[in-house]
């Protein structure tokens, strides 16, 4: 489905990273996308029920063909697996373990 969004709240509209530039609807590889995309970052954000989700923690990746990883491109085919969650975190040491786990009770 193609976005439809007023012109005006377009032209407004900018990417929510640092360089706050402007969004296009669509993807490169497929301009009926569900997304708006940043014309510097490349980043594509989702429209859902026509609304515009400008999250950076919601933006997602564009493969090779310049649709969404993961996601099916103009031809059917599926994109690249998506990318891992670069956020670190906390994993428990080895040795720590949780209660029962690794211990020995004696």
């Amino acid at each position: 489905m193609v976005v439809q969004l007023d012109q005006q709240l377009l032209d407004i509209l900018a990417c929510p990273s640092e360089d706050h530039a402007p969004l296009v609807v669509g993807t490169p590889g497929d301009p009926d996308a569900d997304f708006l995309t940043c014309t510097s970052c490349h980043r594509a954000f989702p429209v859902r029920d026509g609304i515009p989700v400008l999250l950076l923690d919601e933006a997602v990746e564009l493969s090779a063909a310049g649709t969404p990883a993961g996601t099916p491109g103009p031809s059917g085919t599926s994109g690249p697996a998506p990318a891992v969650d670069p956020t670190p975190r906390s994993q428990p040491r080895p040795g720590s373990g949780t209660p029962g786990e690794g211990s020995s009770a004696g």
